[in-house]
């Protein structure tokens, strides 16, 4: 049997929850990359200026505006999820309706990061 990944409807609540997944994986992946730039920041004047330079880059940019939404993001689901533990929200309709606000807010995040950083 051929199985079409393409046609396969995923609820709004399981796009979520594999969202934030994967804004978990960015956040511990991109640890490294904020202890980083907190080392240049605070070891001299030098290093905060090769650091400024290096905000000017459209890749660094991107790198914080990825994790600017991960964290939002990551953080939002969290809080559904342990709301759901504690049966806030199960139902269905209110299920669905927080897990789009949790991927709304995520990207209106995101977006606030891009408008500041552009």
């Amino acid at each position: 049997m051929f199985l079409n990944l393409t046609e396969i409807q995923m609820p709004v609540g399981a796009l979520t929850s594999i969202a934030h997944r994967i804004s978990g994986i960015l956040l511990a992946l991109g640890l490294p990359f904020c202890v980083y730039v907190l080392h240049l920041s605070l070891q001299s004047p030098q290093s905060y200026a090769q650091l400024t330079a290096l905000l000017d880059g459209g890749a660094f940019k991107a790198a914080l505006i990825v994790l600017a939404w991960a964290l939002a993001h990551h953080l939002l689901a969290g809080v559904r999820h342990l709301l759901s533990d504690i049966d806030v929200g199960s139902l269905l309709p209110s299920a669905r309706r927080s897990a789009w606000t949790v991927n709304i807010a995520g990207l209106v995040a995101a977006l606030s990061a891009a408008w500041a950083l552009l």
